[in-house]
This record gives structure tokens, sequence and C-alpha cells, in this order.
């Protein structure tokens, strides 16, 4: 099993970009998809973005197509989201979790018991 430790959040205006970075330690990272997922105040955790194993399968939500791109670079381990356009509705504790199948992390949150710890993200009006 992989451990998880997010990094790259902060303030930015909106219409700014962040990257995200989550790194994962253990040798099996290869063989997990991964993801994102965010949780605003008083809001469920919803999915952000999803990649496989090999980053040949990814998958947005509909509220970040087009401005976010997830990557993944699996000789360091590590999974990136790129945001950019940013807007205050995309303040929220951005969370990164794997699993051994894509359709599952695409599910939803409950299905997923490896998460990290979050990275915080305000976008400033």
């Amino acid at each position: 099993q992989v451990q998880l430790v997010e990094s790259g959040g902060g303030l930015v205006q909106a219409g700014g970009s962040l990257r995200l970075s989550c790194a994962a330690s253990g040798r099996t990272f290869s063989s997990y998809a991964m993801g994102w997922f965010r949780q605003a105040p008083g809001k469920e955790r919803e999915f952000v973005a999803g990649i496989s194993w090999s980053g040949g399968g990814i998958y947005y939500a509909d509220s970040v197509k087009g401005r976010c791109t997830i990557s993944r670079d699996n000789a360091k381990n590590t999974v990136y989201l790129q945001m950019n356009s940013l807007k205050p509705e995309d303040t929220a504790v951005y969370y990164c979790a794997a699993d051994l199948s894509l359709r599952t992390m695409i599910a939803g949150p409950r299905y997923l018991e490896v998460w990290g710890q979050g990275t915080l993200v305000t976008v400033s009006s």
C-alpha cells in the first residue's frame, strides 16, 4: 500500500494557476490509478480528475474540464494536477487518492481507502 503526501496548495487570485503535487511512497506506485478530489466547506468530497496507472486513461469532472490537467511521473512516484483559470468556487481542500482500479476511482470517494492529508487551495475574487 502507498502513502500519499500532497503539496502545492495556497492562495491565488481568480484567473491564476497552481500546480498540486502528490508524492507517493512505496515501490508499487506504478500499479495504482491515481486521482484528485476536493472538499469545500460544508460540501461533500467530490471527484476532480483521475489517471490510470500508465497515464493512458484520464478523466475529469465537468466542472474542471478544460482548466485542469492531471499527469503522473512513475519514475518520481508523483502525480500532478495543473489548475488554470482558477475560480473562487475552486476553493477547497484537495486530496489525492490511490486505487488499483481507475473505474473505482471515478465511482466516488466512498469506495477509496488510500488518501493523502490534503492541501488547501484558496481562490480569491
